[in-house]
């Protein structure tokens, strides 16, 4: 996809050796510039901005709190056995939130 617009503005990264070597395999391999290939993978590749994840991440501490009480228990022999589906289902509700906090971006 070649348009007549001219370039006249120039804009200087960092890069490793190996990250530059890629960039260019991936570039050539697209059958673009190197140029071309950064330009058209940074205006439309989405990014990803979670909202707020502070409520998720305190939940997600809770839940992991939840489970090393438990393996402390079952490792004492306070009990030999237990039904995690309580565990995860609050996993599961946890990744749900997630993924509609995402899905409002």
């Amino acid at each position: 996809m070649k348009d007549n617009r001219r370039r006249d503005m120039t804009l200087t990264i960092r890069v490793t050796e190996k990250e530059k070597q890629y960039i260019k395999k991936r570039a050539k391999k697209a059958d673009l510039s190197v140029t071309d290939y950064i330009v058209r993978l940074s205006l439309e590749t989405p990014i990803f901005i979670p909202v707020n994840m502070q409520p998720f991440l305190l939940e997600l501490k809770r839940i992991g709190n939840n489970i090393n009480q438990l393996t402390t228990k079952v490792n004492s022999k306070v009990f030999s056995s237990y039904n995690f589906r309580e565990f995860i289902d609050a996993i599961e509700k946890l990744t749900e939130r997630i993924g509609d906090v995402g899905r409002r971006n």
